[in-house]
């Protein structure tokens, strides 16, 4: 019964969703860089015709789109062509030691074509295993803002070309705290950029020509029959290969679905958190307060022992936060907002440790989704929006 939910046909979702999901997080001390996602995410299978499946992520100034072949390339192998762009998702922020450095952020925009394959191993099973190998070809502009020092100089424009390739045992739904899921998984993304070199204040920094990045991760979420009470676990870890601030670890916030892979650390600024290498433990528990589970208490945690990326070291290895909140869901499960707090222990602020932040998560499903699990092959760069808010 645990892993009933996650008898997918293959990796390109085979059920049809609507959703609206928004996330925000503020920092209570220091000044800290607009951080959340607000996008519709919509998924159709049949889409014209029974073989074809489109995804989309609308975001205010960011879209995200698949079409998906069902068997184009055999009865258990699908393939699918990407487009994606807009503003915003490709910039950059500097945080060091605890602060948001303006003077050394700036802003990214572009646009990406990709081609993915999906090849389902084991087609009579009840978890499904996939091997997902996907290539694109991403071109950002880089430009600096009315608070970048004028002495900045940002990276060069230019391509981006990339290859991801993995096994992915099971799957997530792309909802907050799904009832049931697991997963295994690994990956590689090796990046390559056309135009490397030297930035920053006459050269400081480097991006890197080509980064190789390698992780896996293992997730498992269930609910109590009796008692509806739910945990979420997941543990990531990562290493890198030439990695440089544009294409490094990021861990900091709580923002579950801002990424595929959301490397969340409560209490802490949005990609607080530079890694060449590290490991993550989240957890997060729902404990009903009535009957029909309308209101739940939700407490989340996390630890990590991380590998600064050069030049953005701190003082202490480990890492960890907690938080806790509380959620409301309506009757029919089509709407959840959750209001939270968190603590960052090891939060570097003014000279000391520990930060405090608030954060607020808003699911809409306009029509409740009823089949298989899924996982989405590729949840980032939806964070355009947050030019709306005034940054």
């Amino acid at each position: 019964m645990l892993f009933l939910p996650l008898a997918a046909l293959a990796q390109i979702d085979p059920v049809k969703r609507d959703l609206i999901q928004i996330g925000y997080n503020q920092a209570v001390e220091g000044q800290s860089p607009v951080a959340g996602y607000a996008f519709y995410y919509h998924n159709q299978p049949d889409f014209f015709r029974t073989n074809l499946t489109l995804r989309l992520a609308l975001a205010p100034v960011y879209l995200d789109s698949e079409l998906g072949f069902l068997h184009g390339l055999g009865p258990h192998t699908d393939f699918a062509f990407g487009a994606a762009g807009g503003g915003f998702a490709d910039s950059y922020n500097e945080l060091r030691g605890g602060q948001f450095i303006k003077a050394e952020s700036f802003e990214g925009h572009g646009g990406e074509l990709s081609g993915s394959i999906y090849h389902l191993f084991n087609p009579d099973d009840q978890v499904p295993l996939n091997y997902v190998l996907r290539g694109a070809a991403h071109y950002s502009t880089y430009n600096g803002t009315d608070t970048t020092a004028g002495k900045f100089q940002t990276p060069d424009d230019g391509m981006i070309y990339s290859v991801r390739t993995g096994l992915r045992y099971g799957g997530i739904d792309p909802t907050l705290f799904p009832d049931l899921a697991m997963e295994l998984a690994v990956w590689y993304e090796g990046q390559f950029r056309s135009d490397g070199g030297a930035y920053g204040f006459n050269g400081d920094r480097q991006l890197e020509n080509y980064t190789h990045l390698f992780w896996g991760s293992a997730a498992l979420s269930y609910t109590f029959p009796d008692s509806k009470q739910n945990f979420f676990l997941r543990l990531i870890a990562g290493t890198s290969v030439d990695a440089d601030r544009m294409s490094a670890y990021r861990l900091g916030g709580f923002l579950p679905l801002v990424a595929e892979y959301p490397l969340s650390l409560p209490g802490y600024f949005y990609q607080e958190l530079s890694a060449r290498q590290f490991a993550l433990l989240n957890a997060s528990y729902l404990l009903p307060l009535t009957h029909n589970q309308q209101w739940n208490l939700e407490f989340n945690a996390a630890t990590a022992v991380i590998d600064y990326l050069p030049g953005t070291a701190q003082p202490g290895n480990w890492v960890n936060g907690i938080g806790a909140g509380l959620m409301y869901r309506s009757p029919s499960d089509k709407f959840k907002i959750i209001a939270s707090y968190a603590y960052g222990i090891n939060a570097i602020r003014d000279g000391g440790r520990g930060a405090n932040s608030i954060s607020l998560l808003l699911q809409i499903d306009l029509e409740k989704a009823v089949g298989s699990s899924f996982s989405p092959a590729h949840l980032g760069h939806w964070n355009g929006w947050q030019h709306l808010f005034g940054r």
